[in-house]
């Protein structure tokens, strides 16, 4: 892991996407961190990180999570047999 100013960063952007292949590079400003650069290497992996930074979706997980705190969740055979009763539905309907 490399720590550096977002004014070095900003002089030398091209050296430090190449570093975070490395590591995660911390980007800080005034002595404190402000960015990370970190390599996303797939779509897989590139979508993994934006999820997990994104608010709105971590609130949903938590809330998710609550739930089944709460409730205990659904058994996973209760949950594909409301999945196939759903698409058995759907094809009769057509």
């Amino acid at each position: 892991m490399k720590i550096a100013t977002a004014a070095k960063v900003k002089l030398n952007f091209n050296t430090y996407l190449e570093e975070c292949e490395e590591g995660p590079v911390i980007v800080t400003k005034n002595g404190r961190p402000v960015a990370v650069l970190i390599s996303a290497l797939d779509d897989d992996e590139l979508e993994r990180l934006v999820l997990a930074h994104t608010p709105k979706f971590r609130r949903l997980l938590d809330a998710a999570d609550q739930r089944i705190q709460k409730t205990g969740g659904v058994k996973h055979e209760d949950f594909w047999n409301s999945v196939m009763s759903d698409s058995r539905r759907k094809i009769a309907r057509r």
